[in-house]
């Protein structure tokens, strides 16, 4: 029972972080031009509670997102702060930014998937 009520809560944090986090990437991207297509896919919140990963994807491909990482650092400071005065806590956990590549992987089998369901089909 505790269980499944700890799991709850800390999706329940999860799905906060998201929104603040993508409500900052907004603004941040509004007034800086070299993140406009970047998203935030998902949060996650290690199991001590001291480092947020968010995961971004970009259409333009991991190499493109390894650019843009560079401007997106210099905003991890603020992003902090903003996180601190949204979400009420003793720490602020550190945020760590990542690609997610799971999008690409899905359409590459979705794709493969096709081709082969047109294979049948002949």
């Amino acid at each position: 029972m505790n269980n499944t009520v700890s799991t709850i809560k800390r999706a329940q944090k999860e799905a906060q972080i998201l929104k603040e986090i993508s409500k900052m990437l907004l603004d941040i991207s509004l007034e800086t031009p070299a993140l406009h297509d970047l998203f935030v896919n998902k949060v996650e919140l290690n199991s001590d509670k001291s480092i947020i990963t968010v995961y971004f994807y970009t259409p333009a491909g991991e190499s493109v997102f390894k650019e843009k990482l560079k401007t997106l650092i210099l905003f991890k400071p603020s992003m902090r702060k903003g996180l601190a005065t949204a979400m009420p806590g003793r720490y602020t956990p550190n945020l760590k930014f990542v690609f997610d590549d799971k999008f690409e992987k899905i359409q590459r089998l979705e794709g493969l998937l096709a081709q082969v369901k047109s294979e049948d089909k002949e």
